[in-house]
């Protein structure tokens, strides 16, 4: 009891020691409303932690809290899992900065769950005990696919859980201010609070507390936001269309193309798609990463062992798609709320990848950067961003040190022939170990470029685990050898790809734009049109190979440039410029450029000295050699190929065996009961 005194403290000292050190989108003076919301979010969470503590003693209750959870508790604990930074603050920006493809990401993460609900809810849990392994080993080779399953496991939830912990980090320090450091720390130390001492219950009631907080954010800020028009769509959307500052936004993003547009056509621009996603083929690679990889995600197929009955599975999986899809179904309001109120300029000028337009749209419907309501709303907004990244770390966190400690110790090194306690001390050191290796990563990462890395994950999910999952479940000739050659091979290729993809950074691509923000770009003349160009092959799309022409459609002629100044340049204007302004919304103005135009400055300084002397990626190349940015389209088909045909090279005569039993058991839940009490 004393030690989760402790962890509730150390972690509620990470968060609040620096309370009012720093700089962030809340002022000063009002940064005490938001470490008080902080510490009554924590207070709950820890008392939780307390008492799922006290009811946590068995393997059962550590990693399925004794299936004990409802349906419904299920729905909002996965949505609780499922919905995290990303979701709440990085789509919401996408919206506000591109419109109509932003809102791609909400439909494709949605239609993910139909997937969950009608392949493999129920029959994981009716087969599965804690894990993916476990669903794999039913029917083959125990100890080869618990130790592949616990290698695709581990990788998958490390890929999520680094750009979980770098994300918290920036995203808090940009928020209120807090040292990089210390936000990882502190997001560290609950999040090991909660696995540790809570295990699987801990963990599934800081989701659902999480889900609802930010359910009930989403719903004031979209009624503020929308009830400005009534709650009529029509009038919301042309608001949207009418509105000064998308035109401009969309104008900035298509370039020469705005210059034969009429303002109204800009904005109606913003309600169509094309913005952001430009390259057809990746947004199909994009959709399959998406759509197939969440079936595959270990933290999700956990929460299906947690359940009492196969009617709860698929109950928790209709209310979780209920809850997500009127979550999503928000975000629309949200970002295109935050472009018509915050505006794309100065969202973008906080964070250039949007992911601070829910915590300004907060302050701004509270009445303004200078009111208490205002930060008081913002407040809570950055406490409900805090609650949700240290939510979906915990469930990272769980499904990693199961798979360490369950797989790999129990039923590799043990042979399933550990005892009770045993196992819940290995489930708890192993917890500490990738909780602790996580706060490393996370530090060490600090500054890095991880936005990549959750694509990679469900890429690597829906090439590795969904192929082996769905066809142990419904192929008869599955087996051993085509299960853990096609998991291989699907994790391999999919990060082989990232790996020389445009998601890299590529010093040369640095420099050069580096070397434009502090020189500045010499006049352009005007360029005549070019018709359209027809790609020479299907593979042109995907690989820079030599002699290919890429695809691209007939260009019109572009008017002559003018010359771009340097960063020195530019800022001596804007001093000069603001020496001669009383005005003070004009000063204000021109001293924001000034602090944009410096951070920029800065940046491509330290960029410089950053990759001096370097001219090829981590993987040896000067640009990509794979165009598109998620491998999906090819590791995925790869994986299930490989899966298929090893598993029809190779006979293997335990699968062949258990067949009768495993669609027995998955299509009716005999014994899925005893499976838990294992």
């Amino acid at each position: 009891m004393n030690l989760k005194l402790i962890g509730g403290a150390a972690a509620l000292a990470a968060v609040s020691s620096l309370a009012f050190a720093g700089t962030g989108a809340v002022a000063d003076e009002f940064k005490w409303m938001t470490f008080a919301v902080f510490g009554a979010i924590i207070a709950l969470t820890m008392y939780v932690t307390y008492w799922a503590a006290r009811q946590t003693h068995s393997t059962s209750e550590f990693y399925a809290a004794g299936r004990s959870v409802t349906g419904v508790q299920n729905g909002w604990a996965i949505a609780g899992d499922y919905l995290s930074a990303a979701s709440f603050l990085g789509i919401a920006g996408l919206i506000s900065l591109y419109g109509y493809d932003g809102f791609m990401y909400s439909v494709g993460w949605l239609v993910a769950y139909i997937t969950v609900l009608l392949v493999i809810a129920e029959p994981c849990r009716n087969i599965g005990k804690y894990t993916l392994g476990d669903i794999l080993a039913f029917r083959n080779q125990p100890k080869a696919s618990k130790t592949v399953a616990a290698l695709s496991t581990i990788t998958v939830s490390t890929f999520y859980l680094t750009a979980q912990m770098v994300g918290g980090g920036v995203l808090i320090k940009t928020l209120i201010g807090i040292d990089y450091y210390i936000s990882v720390i502190g997001v560290g130390i609950l999040m090991l609070t909660y696995v540790v001492f809570g295990g699987m219950k801990a963990t599934t009631w800081v989701q659902i507390i999480k889900a609802v907080l930010l359910v009930t954010a989403s719903i004031l800020l979209v009624m503020f936001t929308w009830g400005q028009y009534g709650f009529s769509l029509p009038g919301f959307l042309q608001a949207v269309v009418d509105n000064p500052g998308v035109q401009k936004q969309v104008a900035k993003v298509i370039g020469d193309a705005a210059l034969n547009m009429s303002p109204e056509e800009l904005g109606q621009r913003f309600l169509e798609p094309g913005l952001f996603l430009k390259n057809p083929i990746d947004q199909i690679s994009l959709g399959m990463a998406l759509v197939l990889g969440t079936a595959g995600m270990p933290h999700i197929l956990m929460r299906f062992f947690t359940v009492p009955t196969a009617q709860d599975a698929r109950k928790s999986v209709i209310w979780a798609m209920a809850i997500i899809g009127g979550f999503y179904v928000l975000t629309l309001f949200l970002g295109m709320g935050a472009a018509i109120n915050v505006g794309s300029a100065n969202i973008a000028g906080l964070d250039k990848g949007g992911n601070m337009a829910a915590p300004l749209l907060a302050q701004y419907v509270g009445g303004g950067a200078d009111s208490m309501l205002g930060n008081l709303f913002l407040a809570f907004v950055a406490a409900v961003a805090f609650a949700t990244i240290v939510a979906v770390v915990a469930g990272l966190v769980l499904a990693a040190a199961s798979a360490m400690a369950h797989d790999i110790y129990v039923g590799v090194i043990k042979g399933d022939h550990a005892s009770p306690q045993e196992q819940v001390i290995a489930a708890r050191v192993s917890s500490i170990i990738v909780g602790i290796l996580a706060i490393y990563v996370g530090i060490a990462a600090e500054g890095q470029n991880v936005a990549h890395l959750v694509a990679l994950a469900f890429a690597v999910a829906a090439s590795s685990n969904l192929p082996a999952v769905f066809l142990t479940l419904y192929w008869k000739r599955a087996n051993t050898y085509g299960i853990v050659t096609g998991m291989v091979v699907g994790a391999v290729t999919a990060i082989a790809l990232v790996m020389i993809s445009p998601n890299m950074t590529y010093p040369q691509a640095v420099i050069k734009d580096a070397k434009k923000v502090l020189e500045g770009e010499p006049m352009q003349p005007a360029k005549e049109a070019k018709p359209a160009v027809v790609a020479s092959s299907f593979m042109c799309e995907l690989f820079a190979m030599e002699g290919c022409v890429k695809s691209e459609p007939a260009k019109p002629a572009s008017p002559e440039k003018a010359a771009k100044p340097g960063a020195a340049e530019k800022l001596a204007k804007l001093n000069e410029k603001l020496a001669t302004l009383s005005d003070e919304k004009e000063i204000a103005a021109v001293k924001k450029d000034i602090a944009a135009t410096e951070k920029a400055k800065s940046k491509a300084e330290a960029d410089l000295k950053t990759f001096e002397g370097q001219t090829t990626s981590m993987a040896g190349l000067e640009k990509p050699f794979f165009l598109l940015k998620n491998p999906g389209l090819i590791s995925i088909p790869l994986g299930f190929l490989c899966v298929i045909v090893f598993s029809l090279a190779f006979r293997d005569k335990r699968a062949e065996e258990m067949w009768d039993e495993l669609y027995v058991r998955q299509n009716t839940g005999i014994h899925a009961e005893g499976a838990s009490a294992h």
